[in-house]
């Protein structure tokens, strides 16, 4: 798959102000139409056990990810909810890292769209896949 030239982040980034990407702290590196690129670090907030992510912040991570590779697909005027999601846990987020998610799309229909983002640690090595479902409203 060839990745689409690139759209603007910022109009995404202004829709994470003061809701939960924005809490997480996801900071988008670049929106494609096939490809959309982030990071998180793994701040002590965002873990469960002393020095490793929560589980549930590296699905909403991923989740976050996905929602913005669909919109960034959605003809003018639709919008999008997830309505499944699966996660794969390969190896933790250690605290004071950064994490690069890579989201791609799977599938791109009318009616759902499907996106499978890999979460990667610093050295490269895979800490969870997630296949998401979206919904095209």
């Amino acid at each position: 798959m060839t990745d689409a030239p690139g759209l603007d982040t910022e109009p995404f980034r202004q829709g994470f102000r003061g809701l939960l990407p924005e809490h997480l702290g996801v900071r988008l590196a670049s929106v494609a139409p096939d490809l959309v690129v982030a990071e998180i670090e793994v701040t002590r907030n965002l873990c469960t056990a002393p020095g490793l992510m929560h589980g549930g912040a590296i699905m909403a991570f991923a989740d976050t990810l996905g929602a913005v590779g669909t919109s960034a697909n959605l003809p003018p005027g639709a919008g999008t909810t997830t309505i499944e999601s699966k996660t794969n846990f390969f190896r933790g987020g250690v605290e004071g890292t950064t994490l690069r998610g890579e989201c791609r799309p799977m599938h791109r229909g009318r009616r759902t769209q499907v996106w499978q983002t890999t979460i990667l640690n610093p050295d490269g090595k895979l800490v969870a896949q997630v296949t998401q479902t979206q919904m095209v409203l």
